[in-house]
C-alpha cells in the first residue's frame, strides 16, 4: 500500500505544482492521483475522502475542458475573485455538504459502534467539504479556491498522520505550501489583469 500511496502523493503534488502555475497538467495528473486515492481511502474506511475523490476526478476532467475551450474572443478563461455573495454561498455550500455527509455516514455505518463513536468521520468529513468547494472554484478559475484548499490541507496534515498514511500527511503539507503560494501568485494575476 505505501508504495501506492506514494505514486498518487507524486501525481498529487505534480498535480497542485501545475494548478500554483495555471497550466492545464493539473488535471491529467490530478485524474492520476486521485484515482488512486478512491482505492486507498476505500481501503481505509475513509469514505467521505474516497467520495470526495470521486467528485475530483468528474471535476479534473470538467476543468480540463473548462480551461482548454476558448471564451469570448479566443480568450482564455481568467482568475477571478468571488463577489460577497458568491462567498456566502461557497461557505453554506460548505455546511449544507458536511451535514449531509455526516448524516449519510452515519445512516450508512448504523450498525457499526466503532465507527459512530469514531472521530476520524467528523474530520473526514470537514475537510471532504472544504475541498468539494475547492475545486469547484478551481475548475472556474476562482482565486478563493486557494482559501479551501488551504482550510482543508490544515485539517488533513495531521489527520493523515493520525491514520498511518504518513505520505499522504506528507502530501497536504507539501499542498499546504503551494496553496498559499497558489493563492499570492493567483492574486498577483488579478492584479495585473485589473481585476
Amino acid at each position: 500500500m505505501n508504495y501506492i500511496e506514494l505514486v498518487a502523493v507524486v501525481f498529487g503534488i505534480l498535480s497542485v505544482w501545475y494548478a500554483r502555475k495555471e497550466n492545464i497538467l493539473v488535471f491529467p495528473f490530478g485524474i492520476i492521483s486521485v484515482g488512486i486515492f478512491v482505492f486507498i481511502f476505500f481501503t481505509n474506511r475513509l469514505y467521505a475522502n474516497a467520495g470526495i475523490n470521486i467528485v475530483y476526478l468528474l471535476t479534473n476532467v470538467y476543468g480540463w475542458y473548462n480551461w482548454s475551450r476558448p471564451q469570448k474572443e479566443d480568450e482564455k478563461l481568467q482568475i477571478t475573485k468571488n463577489s460577497a455573495k458568491q462567498n456566502i454561498m461557497i461557505s453554506l455550500f460548505a455546511v449544507i455538504i458536511y451535514v449531509a455527509v455526516i448524516l449519510l455516514l452515519r445512516w450508512y455505518n448504523r450498525n457499526d459502534a466503532t465507527y459512530l463513536h469514531a472521530i476520524a468521520p467528523w474530520i473526514d468529513t470537514l475537510n471532504t467539504s472544504f475541498f468539494l468547494c475547492a475545486t469547484i472554484l478551481m475548475t472556474v478559475k476562482k482565486l478563493e479556491n486557494w482559501i479551501f484548499w488551504i482550510l482543508g490541507n490544515v485539517i488533513s496534515i495531521p489527520f493523515f498522520l493520525s491514520q498511518g498514511l504518513y505520505f499522504t500527511s506528507f502530501q497536504y503539507a507539501v499542498f499546504f505550501v503551494l496553496a498559499v503560494m497558489g493563492y499570492v501568485e493567483w492574486k498577483k494575476k488579478i492584479h495585473v489583469n485589473g481585476k
